[in-house]
């Protein structure tokens, strides 16, 4: 009898579980992709080659990684009008699938999570809302950090505002910026959807439909990741 090709579901275990928003819970592509085409020919910049570094990142980090010898003022100036665009644009946005159900299972049982993104807080209010998800008590965004990802602040700032050692948090995340946070802060990586699983996450799952999440041992988190082949 042949061997069967489906990987046996991977088994993690976590005091915390830190949760990127734009692609890992929530489907924002369309609302990206028209913005920073946008944005990408207005500075006479290919969309294509720009949409390969927008993800992950907070828009002025984009910018500076795009045109590298532009003042940073310019950078941060665009980066409030890029925000204020994408905030007042939702259409298309969506849940990522899985993940109601798995924000749902994290609330029913009290479990620690939060949510860790490089959108300001009006970005991730209105696109939460716009994919009609319950937002996380604990909150770190654009606001909270002084460095964007990939840099790990975002992250090792979610464990502290859940009292939680970040080699007992999971992250995760959809972009190659976020799992190289993640990473950075001594955490592993479940990579979320087809962006990450180039990047060395720990596991790489297609969605959140791969994921379940219950109890663990101690008041922990059991995780059951059906890993993508």
């Amino acid at each position: 009898m042949p061997a069967s090709s489906t990987p046996a579901p991977v088994t993690l275990t976590a005091r915390a579980l830190l949760l990127d928003m734009d692609g890992t819970l929530v489907n924002s592509d369309a609302v990206v992709e028209r913005c920073w085409r946008q944005w990408a020919l207005e500075h006479g910049l290919d969309p294509e080659e720009a949409l390969k570094v927008v993800h992950g990142r907070q828009g002025y980090a984009t910018m500076a990684v795009l045109l590298p010898e532009r003042p940073m003022e310019l950078n941060l100036a665009d980066n409030a009008a890029m925000l204020a665009r994408e905030t007042a644009d939702m259409d298309g946005v969506v849940p990522v699938p899985g993940a109601p159900a798995f924000l749902h299972a994290l609330l029913t049982h009290a479990l620690p999570h939060a949510l860790v993104t490089s959108a300001d807080r009006a970005l991730s209010t209105a696109r939460m809302a716009a994919a009609a998800l319950p937002m996380p008590e604990v909150r770190v965004t654009a606001e909270s950090v002084g460095a964007s990802k990939p840099d790990p602040e975002g992250f090792l700032k979610g464990a502290a505002e859940l009292g939680v050692d970040p080699a007992d948090c999971i992250v995760f995340e959809d972009s190659g910026a976020g799992i190289e946070a993640g990473r950075a802060a001594g955490m592993r990586v479940v990579g979320v959807g087809p962006r990450a699983g180039e990047h060395g996450p720990t596991v790489h799952v297609p969605d959140l439909e791969a994921v379940r999440v219950a109890p663990g041992a101690d008041g922990g988190i059991l995780l059951t990741v059906h890993a993508a082949a």
